[in-house]
């Protein structure tokens, strides 16, 4: 036999590739043409890679963007990565609670334990003019205080504070005797415009500061703007706070009568110019004039 040309073998194949076939679909029943294709098999093999390369092109975008992943052995959930951002600002929130928990406690510590808080670092800085040495701070109630004490305690046994009868502020509280946190100059007064929503007093170095009326303490804590500051809530919506102490003697839950130790004067907060006292007084959520109803002596010793 010969052995046929390659030239024509290549011929004959470009023949059957370009020859072009006709696909007929019939009806079963009547034999009616319906739809016919021509096509030749180099058209055939075109369609049918361009199919495959879509269907692969459609299934990776379900595969990646889609939920139908999850039902793929090897892929995780699609929230999974949100959940874990969750827990971890979750996490941070957390220990950033706890360091502050860490912080208060240390300091409810200190104070309990007398410690010198010259040592702080944050408090060296804002009270680094003030040498005081509180472990010879011995606290003692005057005559005077005693007998302020009774008195205060018998004018305001059947007051009307806090019974909401009158509706004007002054006249609710021209009854109710208030007791001076702390006996002092006024150096800045109260002022609304300027929101200066209190009375600054400055006193003898180491003064104790008191409580001016019966309450219980909702704050006790430090702050960078006002320092060691405490909060008492009294009857009838009133709320009084002490700014810039040294040290604070009493913490959260703690009820207080009037004229109680509750701070050390002195010169905390970056806020502070000097040792004062920065004394406010709220009713309802409104600032007060402290000088409307707390007489501030200014015997300095």
């Amino acid at each position: 036999m010969s052995k046929k040309d390659p030239a024509s073998k290549r011929e004959k194949l470009k023949d059957r590739i370009r020859k072009k076939y006709r696909i007929v679909v019939y009806n079963n029943d009547t034999y009616e043409e319906k739809v016919h294709f021509k096509l030749t098999l180099l058209n055939f093999f075109n369609i049918l890679i361009f199919s495959s390369v879509l269907l692969i092109v459609l299934v990776t975008y379900l595969i990646a963007f889609t939920p139908l992943r999850e039902y793929i052995p090897g892929y995780t959930d699609v929230s999974l990565n949100r959940r874990v951002y969750e827990m971890e600002r979750r996490a941070d929130s957390l220990e950033e609670v706890f360091r502050y928990k860490d912080l208060y406690i240390n300091n409810l510590k200190r104070i309990i334990s007398g410690d010198n808080f010259e040592s702080d670092s944050i408090s060296s800085l804002l009270t680094k003019s003030v040498n005081t040495n509180f472990d010879n701070i011995v606290i003692k109630n005057s005559p005077q205080d005693s007998i302020f004490r009774q008195s205060y305690e018998e004018e305001t046994r059947n007051n009307l504070f806090g019974n909401g009868i009158m509706s004007d502020i002054y006249q609710e509280f021209k009854l109710v005797s208030f007791f001076a946190p702390i006996n002092g100059i006024v150096t800045n007064h109260f002022n609304r415009e300027a929101k200066h929503f209190g009375t600054d007093l400055v006193a003898s170095n180491n003064s104790v500061i008191k409580a001016t009326a019966d309450g219980t303490v909702v704050y006790s804590d430090w702050t960078v703007e006002n320092g060691y500051c405490i909060g008492i809530q009294h009857n009838g919506n009133l709320f009084s706070i002490y700014k810039h102490n040294a040290v604070l003697l009493k913490e959260e839950g703690d009820f207080v009568n009037a004229g109680d130790a509750i701070a050390i004067y002195g010169n905390s907060g970056s806020l502070s110019t000097g040792p004062h006292l920065h004394f406010e007084l709220w009713y309802n959520g409104t600032p007060l004039n402290p000088e409307d109803y707390i007489s501030f002596e200014s015997n300095l010793q």
